[in-house]
């Protein structure tokens, strides 16, 4: 998280949108052999808790459950050029959206293993345009299989660390102009981000 405070939110939905807008996350874990990190899917019930799998064979997938582990979420990000100020006599840095959430990790049995994945599924699918792909589609003696091959985890998140670092400390017109050179540039949820989030 970063330092300076005027960067936090304790916007939960806002923070709830970005987590789903990402899906996607790392999970930290000082392990016995060392600190480790995984990547995976991530889906949140909205109330504190966040789903997702990882191989069994992954690094993180033993040490899991009981641990208290760390997961960070990537939102919106770029580079914010000195040209874009008033004045240029400054240095480059960077606009982001990033949140990090701790907290008690358990492994879900299999039934909430299943659903769980169904739901990514339904969700991920749900967003790409055409006919969804269903995972009935994939034989069932595939399917157990497959998941076998993975373990499922549950995190209550007890700390929020959110950073919204979008040149806050900028004038209202210095911002909405790199805000429109970020959706220029294609950094197009960056720029709707920054539209939202007053400093």
């Amino acid at each position: 998280m970063h330092p300076n405070p005027i960067f936090r939110s304790e916007d939960r939905a806002l923070l709830e949108r970005i987590i789903a807008q990402a899906g996607f996350g790392m999970v930290f874990l000082t392990t016995p052999d060392g600190p480790r990190v995984a990547h995976t899917a991530l889906l949140s019930d909205g109330a504190g808790r966040l789903r997702f799998h990882l191989a069994r064979g992954n690094a993180l997938t033993r040490h899991l459950d009981g641990a208290t582990a760390l997961v960070v979420v990537n939102g919106p990000h770029a580079y914010v050029s000195p040209r874009w100020y008033d004045d240029r006599a400054t240095v480059p840095t960077w606009d982001y959206a990033a949140i990090e959430m701790e907290g008690p990790v358990r492994q879900v049995d299999d039934a909430e293993l299943d659903a769980m994945l169904h739901e990514l599924i339904a969700t991920n699918e749900g967003a790409l345009e055409g006919e969804p792909w269903r995972a009935q589609e994939t034989p069932p003696e595939m399917w157990g299989k497959l998941v076998r091959a993975i373990a499922g985890f549950e995190l209550e998140v007890r700390e929020w660390r959110p950073t919204l670092k979008l040149s806050q400390k900028k004038s209202p017109a210095e911002r909405e102009r790199i805000a429109s050179e970020h959706e220029a540039s294609g950094a197009h949820a960056l720029a709707a981000l920054m539209r939202e989030v007053a400093p």
